[in-house]
């Protein structure tokens, strides 16, 4: 077994997460079995409780892991499944404890060394012992110098004496800013990061710089020297000028794979990366544009919705398009719904929790329904849609979710029975992780997947109310997947309508660049295919029905 260690230092979200993605895509391109990790030193116990303006998305694996966001790097750069594959410092010290208190250390003392630091090593270990893989990529949140990363620091340095200098390789990654007044790139920053990061006893083999400038060969000899690595290991990671997809390519090209490769004495035939290429030259140079509204709470930090982004990109690559995204605050859609959806050919409403801007995406949903225009509700979106057409169409006045006001004379959303009496804190309290749907048949679900049953990861507490069902199916409201025991509703559809679906689970959790979630894939073909001119009615009249695209969408498997 080999192993990656990837710090950051100097400041944060320099994309460690990034670049250890993009070594595992490259990597894997050399036919080696990789699997990635995450170590974060806060004291949250997951990232399940932190606010999304703070934090970006919780990014949720097959087993109900609630997560950093670099995992979702992680499984869309590589062919990795993960999971619990994320450790904090909380789960550390929580863990540390609980040994305590169940008397497990014999009434030793408990200290940082060595207690914490073998937890960490264990969670190493615990990868190690999974044969199928050849590499272990560890990376480490934070920066360098952080007190809280200290014990991960001192753990990995434990380690590499453990396990033997020749089977580990450590990457860090740094800033080299360019200081616009001197007109020259400083390697300072980056001399005194690694420094720090030998005072704890970690000599970095392969140096990652971040840079605005191309790093000249004087510059790299001065990094070579002054942090003890060898030349051809200063590795430049401009600014990538279209997408995050390119990082593994420039990456290549600086020949990081191969270095890798060599300082682990690992023997592998050159990557091929064609497919990867083309993938990227579709996201850069596409063929057609769509103008899609992503309508959410959190629309002004970008990683909010990162994975829900990324997938779009996916799914409009692989159709030859671009996406031209507009980004709509839910809060400023009380008034003056038409004027900022008018020009958009999709609506795209995100998952969320909290009351704040449900009544915009409830208008949005609304405005999608009736002109005609595909719309894609994923978890709040698709509860938000149930409550609009409760409310509009099947003349349920009072229609809403039991989440934003619990005396609801008409919960069409509500907790499930069985959750009432569990639920006495915030954190890992919800539906999580992988669960069946059972897609019904004739259905426009069935075409999109073209399979009976899909397996789809979820996060959240409350559930589509049973009991309304058959009156709003009488109004064309389609409950197009349910679980398998037909108890719960999974995906809803509009009967007259070419692409109104909802889902109760967050398909953006498993779509990947050159395999995107069918119902993504769906919702492209789906914009593409929409007219404007045919599909739009008098919104003011209550009598007015939508005019839709006759034609039958052909929506590929």
């Amino acid at each position: 077994m080999k192993y990656i260690f990837v710090t950051g230092g100097v400041v944060s979200s320099l994309g460690k997460g990034l670049a250890a993605a993009s070594l595992g895509t490259l990597l894997e391109a050399r036919g080696l079995r990789v699997v990635l990790q995450k170590f974060d030193p806060y004291l949250n116990v997951d990232p399940g409780t932190m606010n999304p303006f703070q934090h970006g998305e919780v990014y949720v694996l097959n087993d109900g892991a609630e997560t950093d966001l670099d995992l979702g790097h992680y499984e869309r750069f590589t062919n990795c499944v993960l999971s619990r594959h994320n450790l904090t410092s909380g789960q550390v010290y929580e863990s540390v404890i609980l040994k305590e208190r169940r008397g497990d250390y014999l009434g030793k003392t408990v200290q940082v060394i060595p207690h914490v630091t073998d937890v960490i090593k264990d969670r190493i270990r615990k990868i190690s012992e999974e044969t199928k893989y050849d590499v272990v990529i560890t990376e480490i949140g934070g920066t360098t110098g952080d007190i809280e990363g200290l014990p991960f620091l001192e753990a990995i340095r434990q380690f590499i004496l453990e396990v033997g200098g020749q089977n580990v390789v450590n990457v860090h990654v740094t800033l080299v800013p360019y200081i616009k007044a001197a007109a020259e790139l400083k390697t300072k920053p980056t001399q005194q990061s690694v420094a720090k990061l030998r005072e704890i006893g970690l000599q970095p083999q392969v140096l990652i710089c971040r840079s605005e400038k191309s790093i000249d060969r004087e510059l790299r000899q001065k990094l070579s020297m002054f942090c003890s690595v060898s030349e051809k290991a200063v590795i430049e990671a401009r600014d990538v000028a279209h997408t995050v997809y390119e990082v593994p390519l420039m990456l290549h090209e600086e020949g990081l794979d191969k270095l890798v490769c060599d300082l682990l004495q690992l023997k592998t035939p050159e990557p091929d990366l064609t497919s990867w290429k083309k993938f990227v030259d579709c996201v850069i140079s596409p063929q057609k544009q769509v103008k899609i509204a992503v309508v959410g709470k959190y629309i002004h930090l970008q990683d909010a919705y990162k994975s829900i982004y990324e997938s779009l990109t996916h799914a409009a690559a692989s159709q030859d398009c671009g996406i031209d995204l507009k980004l709509v605050d839910a809060e400023s859609l009380q008034d003056r719904v038409g004027t900022q959806l008018k020009d958009v050919v999709g609506v795209l409403i995100p998952g969320g929790f909290g009351e704040c801007g449900v009544e915009g995406k409830i208008k949005a949903a609304r405005y999608a329904r009736e002109h005609g225009i595909p719309y894609l509700g994923l978890c709040l979106g698709m509860q938000v849609a149930t409550i609009e057409f409760a409310r509009d169409v099947c003349g349920i006045k009072k229609a809403n979710s039991t989440e934003f006001d619990p005396e609801t004379p008409d919960p069409v959303i509500s907790l499930l029975e069985e959750q009432r009496e569990k639920i006495h804190s915030k954190g890992a309290s919800m539906r999580l992780g992988t669960w069946p749907t059972k897609i019904a048949k004739g259905t426009l679900a069935e075409k999109i997947y073209g399979q009976s049953e899909v397996m789809e990861r979820h996060r959240h507490r409350y559930e589509f109310n049973m009991k309304y069902r058959e009156r709003m199916n009488e109004k064309g409201f389609v409950i197009s997947g349910t679980s398998p025991d037909g108890t719960l509703a999974e995906l809803i559809e509009l009967r007259d309508h070419p692409y109104f679906v909802g889902c109760q689970y967050h398909p953006e959790f498993q779509s990947k660049p050159n395999k995107p979630h069918p119902l993504f894939k769906g919702f492209i073909q789906a914009c593409l295919a929409f007219d404007p001119k045919r599909a739009t009615h008098d919104a003011t009249d209550p009598k007015s029905q939508p005019r839709v695209p006759e034609q039958e969408l052909v929506l590929q498997r």
